[in-house]
């Protein structure tokens, strides 16, 4: 019999490399690593771009324009990936509700069918019961 793929390795299948690339983008920007990565790049440019020891290399003086408008450009790339991933969640929480659903059917009617194996059984036991009670001594 050949083992049973789980839904999880199904759906990933399923995937194009496309969607499996916005689920790690977007599992990456939800980290606390891509946090601090982000406010050390934003401590480091704006610690060059306002020390007036650092002059000489400053590419962005205050108002800091151009990491306004790298971080605005993240926004609108990151954005959508997030949203398509958070898309494709809800698609495999639905499958995976359906699935669950499904296993509980399944359950609840093997547990009837045990019940009533059960009940068969008690009630053969008292019928055996009744009948030896029944012979006479």
């Amino acid at each position: 019999m050949r083992p049973l793929k789980s839904w999880h390795l199904a759906h990933l299948e399923n995937s194009s490399t496309g969607a499996r690339i916005a689920d790690h983008v977007a599992a990456f920007i939800g980290s606390w690593q891509f946090i601090i990565i982000q406010t050390v790049i934003f401590a480091i440019w704006v610690v060059v771009n306002t020390l007036w020891l650092l002059q000489a290399y400053q590419f962005d003086p205050y108002p800091f324009i151009l990491f306004n408008l790298f971080m605005s450009a993240e926004a609108a790339y990151s954005s959508p990936l997030i949203l398509m991933s958070q898309n494709r969640q809800a698609e495999r929480d639905r499958v995976q509700a359906q699935n669950d659903y499904e296993t509980n059917v399944a359950a609840k009617e093997e547990i009837e069918a045990i019940l009533r194996e059960l009940n068969r059984i008690e009630v053969d036991k008292l019928d055996r019961i009744l009948e030896l009670l029944r012979q006479p001594a």
